[in-house]
């Protein structure tokens, strides 16, 4: 049997480098010196008789070797940590960590109260939660840096075939308006009546604008005929911009449910219109599946597959 020409600490650094850009953010990352990082380095350099990082530029650049030792080495530690978590396991939910991810309106506004419930029935366990894209949160899930993730996008057509894709929850995404708007109380909003509103958008590559866009295409409503008046980056600029009289805004209701119930955003219903998305969770079938991923999906996700009511925790 072949020697390893590297240690796991190797890898770590090569990782360090090449996400931080530099030998000295990479060392202080790892709570280490600089001359360390550059010994071992040298050392792998000298091991695999390449070189790793292109020296003539100010960032740190891998060669063609180093990208190649770096994909591996994501992998060799991804399987070292599954190594762990597995045999952490053992302790039947008395230790161990639970790693999900979510996009971005799910992931501020649902998971945090799953992950509240689970964390009052198995307090030993710790929960990360990691939130950002649909695209990236499917990458992770594939690459074994997630357990599982709920999303409301469409996971990339080159990651469809290797992850489990389970349609999870409908959620629905309302029209609302500040309190004091006239049409606030009016009842049913007549569907040209969108015509006569002014809304505030995410961007237009935003998942949940392409939802909304998509359905009132289907429904004989032409999105590029509504007035946008400003287009924000995040659910709650937009709903503090709605709060102060500048627009309508399509949301979904998890997102807005104190400010329902203390009456600063209304509700609209629209004439024959509904519009909703599907929420999936997604997980990798290849990769381990811990005792605390199987409590959290069996316990945890059926209380919320209905996101715009309160789960009811089931008595131990």
């Amino acid at each position: 049997m072949m020697d390893v020409p590297f240690t796991l600490d190797q890898l770590r650094i090569l990782k360090a480098i090449a996400l931080e850009g530099s030998f000295k953010r990479a060392a202080d990352s790892l709570y280490v010196s600089q001359p360390a990082v550059s010994l071992q380095v040298q050392h792998l350099e000298r091991q695999l008789a390449v070189p790793l990082f292109d020296r003539g530029g100010r960032r740190a650049q891998l060669t063609e070797a180093g990208q190649l030792l770096l994909s591996y080495g994501d992998r060799i530690l991804s399987l070292c940590q599954e190594t762990c978590r597995a045999i952490e396991d053992l302790q039947n939910l008395q230790g161990g960590t639970l790693i999900v991810g979510a996009s971005q309106t799910t992931g501020t506004y649902l998971m945090p109260r799953m992950i509240g419930l689970f964390r009052k029935k198995y307090p030993e366990v710790s929960v990360q939660l990691h939130v950002h894209s649909t695209r990236r949160t499917a990458w992770s899930v594939a690459n074994g840096q997630l357990d599982l993730a709920i999303i409301g996008g469409e996971v990339p057509p080159e990651l469809q075939d290797a992850l489990e894709i389970i349609p999870y929850s409908e959620d629905e995404l309302a029209l609302v308006l500040p309190a004091f708007h006239p049409l606030a109380q009016a009842g049913i909003l007549p569907r040209e009546k969108l015509y006569k509103l002014q809304f505030i958008t995410l961007d237009s590559q935003s998942t949940i604008r392409k939802v909304i866009d998509q359905v009132l295409t289907r429904t004989g409503i032409d999105p590029k005929q509504l007035t946008i008046e400003m287009e924000l980056n995040s659910i709650e600029a937009i709903k503090n911009a709605v709060q102060a009289g500048l627009g309508a805004a399509f949301l979904s209701v998890s997102a807005i449910e104190k400010e329902l119930h203390n009456r600063e955003l209304c509700q609209v219903p629209i004439e024959n219109l509904v519009i909703t998305r599907t929420l999936c969770q997604i997980r990798n079938p290849n990769r381990y599946r811990s005792k605390a991923t199987e409590a959290f999906c069996n316990e945890i996700l059926p209380l919320f597959q209905d996101p715009n009511s309160p789960p009811v925790m089931p008595k131990p």
